[in-house]
């Protein structure tokens, strides 16, 4: 019997081989919109849908939109903190908002924002936002360079400074529990 995805792996492995572009991309070319009614099985007894269900849908949008920017496979390398501001109900429609803010070597950062929609009565809610760092990978699957992020609107200049503050902060952070684990202490600045 022949391998039925065998073209596909071979398809997949011609378009990851060919050079990338790298000249810089517009945030917006890596916009994402994922729409979905909430059903029954994504939900608890009371008719909630779980927060894990929600952060699916943020990581499948934030990987949408770090594949369009950087025409590679993607993986996810960290999410910043997310509440929950509003509870999700079966039969919602949640809607699910990413873009690339910002890219560095290897990496990119994805701002996702959440609403949900009851169709009935038209109500909207701002349920959640999150940021998302993904790493682009080569064939061998090593990290590979990405496309810069060329900021066009006044709206993304804002959101790639802070995406840029958040690096510091992520890379701050990270420096602080690499020193913890190796038993070093580092005086506060």
């Amino acid at each position: 019997m022949s391998d039925p995805w065998a073209r596909l792996r071979a398809e997949r492995t011609r378009q990851y081989s060919a050079p990338l572009d790298m000249t810089p991309r517009p945030p917006s070319a890596s916009r994402t919109e994922i729409s979905t009614v909430m059903q029954i099985a994504q939900a608890n007894n009371d008719g909630n849908v779980h927060g894990g269900s929600i952060m699916r849908l943020v990581d499948e949008a934030a990987g949408i939109a770090a594949m369009r920017h950087s025409h590679r496979r993607v993986v996810t390398a960290s999410m910043d903190d997310m509440s929950f501001l509003a509870p999700v109900y079966i039969g919602d429609l949640v809607t699910v908002r990413a873009m690339v803010n910002d890219a560095h070597r290897t990496s990119m950062e994805v701002g996702v924002r959440v609403d949900v929609e009851n169709v009935a009565s038209e109500e909207w809610r701002y349920v959640a936002s999150a940021h998302l760092v993904f790493v682009a990978l080569d064939l061998d699957g090593r990290p590979t360079t990405v496309p810069p992020i060329a900021a066009v609107t006044d709206d993304e200049r804002r959101r790639q400074e802070r995406a840029r503050i958040r690096r510091e902060q992520r890379l701050v952070r990270k420096r602080a529990l690499n020193d913890a684990a190796k038993g070093k202490r580092r005086e506060p600045a």
